[in-house]
């Protein structure tokens, strides 16, 4: 895979080869492995320009806005396919042929129920705990009943845990809202999809029979698609670093959860629908521009740009004509927040300001209208990533484990503390 090296010269004069691997699609790579080995490490705060793995799952060109799951595009993928096909896709690397599908459908179907005595874990938390706090407890809590597949170096073991996971997350992630509204669960439904499923274990009532309607059925089925997998992120190297250790997958997901949680990671479309809330009305609108303009101004235009994708978000204009199908199912059109998004997004996409600077509505913004047009509270929708995320989280991980060259994580450090010294007794300090 090396076609040549590159060469670093270190402050000893000493030169150091270092191989340079050429990846299908991306950056080249140079291999630092062994430089420790020559008295050097690196300095990457944030590994922002550190390959901590090779994987073959995603991959995302964030100048062209260009994400792809196993080589197929994300537009494609969200437009016809459907978010059970996609977590085939990432865990087996290629698009199933029906009967391989009807039987990973039939598979996770099979496991959406949970344990019941799990079911009495909700007792131990008070109604108004977040549902991310909840999610984290319980998702790790399932290898206190599954504990019959946890040998992470068998094959057979990993795949039933990732597909406990898959089906049961969704389960786990509608109970916590039950329970938060003190609702009775609502069991799943193995004649239903994971979205519509979802939908129905969210809203569905006991007392008649129901089911979501098809639009926003498939504005949920993409939102869980395009937030499937996004290469090596916070949480995702989190499920990694934490599997490395051969932690039962359970407990690695988990640890994804609770990075998740972190406002700077999962909490982007929250942030985006309370920015919409704070200007309140389309008359606010030239204000906030013009502080989002104003450097000195902290204020900042949330679910704007993006971090990784400095032109466009691919998966945002997927997200922008569910969430259009959604407000007109709805008839929220008429309401002042979704007023204040559509022509936030009106003016992003026209005003010279934006356009220059890239600022374009991203997927955060998209999605936090859906879910609150819906009636999603806030407080659930880091819950509903996590949910889309587990998938790929499980698929990264059932990566890094099969991975001959497998190696616990373990950073280093450039240490600035004090040098070695000698321990003064209290009287003499």
């Amino acid at each position: 895979m090396t076609a040549e090296t590159a060469k670093l010269t270190l402050h000893t004069n000493e030169v150091v080869e270092l191989p340079v691997y050429k990846p299908t699609l991306g950056q080249d790579v140079l291999d630092i492995r062994h430089l420790g080995k020559q008295g050097a490490f690196t300095y990457d705060p944030g590994f922002v320009s550190t390959a901590a793995c090779e994987s073959k799952i995603t991959f995302i060109d964030g100048g062209k806005g260009i994400l792809l799951y196993r080589g197929y595009p994300i537009e494609q993928l969200a437009e016809k396919s459907s978010f059970e096909e996609v977590a085939y896709l990432l865990l087996n690397g290629e698009l199933p042929d029906k009967d391989e599908y009807q039987a990973f459908v039939s598979k996770l179907n099979n496991h959406t129920m949970v344990h019941q005595q799990l079911m009495t874990f909700f007792n131990g938390f008070r109604r108004d705990a977040h549902p991310m706090a909840i999610m984290i407890g319980v998702v790790g809590a399932l290898s206190a009943f599954y504990h019959d597949s946890l040998d992470i170096d068998d094959p057979d073991h990993r795949e039933i845990s990732a597909t406990r996971l898959i089906s049961k997350v969704p389960t786990i992630a509608a109970m916590c809202y039950r329970y938060s509204q003190g609702h009775p669960f609502v069991y799943p439904q193995n004649d239903m999809s994971l979205a519509e499923n979802f939908l129905n274990m969210m809203y569905s009532m006991p007392s008649e029979e129901s089911r979501p309607d098809p639009v926003l059925v498939k504005a949920m089925d993409r939102i869980f698609i395009l937030h499937a997998d996004h290469e090596q992120n916070a949480s995702t190297s989190t499920v990694r670093l934490a599997g490395s250790s051969g932690a039962n997958p359970f407990a690695c997901i988990a640890a994804g959860i609770a990075c998740l949680w972190g406002p700077a990671h999962g909490g982007a479309n929250e942030a985006a629908l309370n920015m919409l809330r704070e200007i309140g009305d389309v008359k606010n609108i030239p204000e906030y521009i013009a502080r989002a303009k104003d450097k000195d101004d902290p204020f900042r235009l949330m679910g704007f740009g993006h971090r990784v994708y400095k032109n466009f978000d691919p998966r945002a204009k997927v997200m922008r004509e569910s969430a259009h199908e959604v407000l007109d199912l709805l008839g929220k059109h008429d309401d002042p927040i979704f007023k204040v998004a559509l022509e936030l997004e009106k003016i992003a996409l026209e005003d010279p300001y934006f356009i220059e600077k890239k600022l374009y509505p991203n997927v955060d913004f998209y999605s936090g209208v859906i879910l609150d047009a819906i009636g999603i509270p806030t407080n659930m929708f880091t819950v509903i990533f996590a949910l889309a995320r587990t998938v790929g989280w499980v698929a990264q991980w059932s990566e890094m484990i099969a991975e001959p060259s497998r190696r616990i994580g373990r950073p280093r450090q450039l240490y600035t503390g004090s040098a070695q010294r000698d321990y003064v007794d209290f009287d003499d300090r």
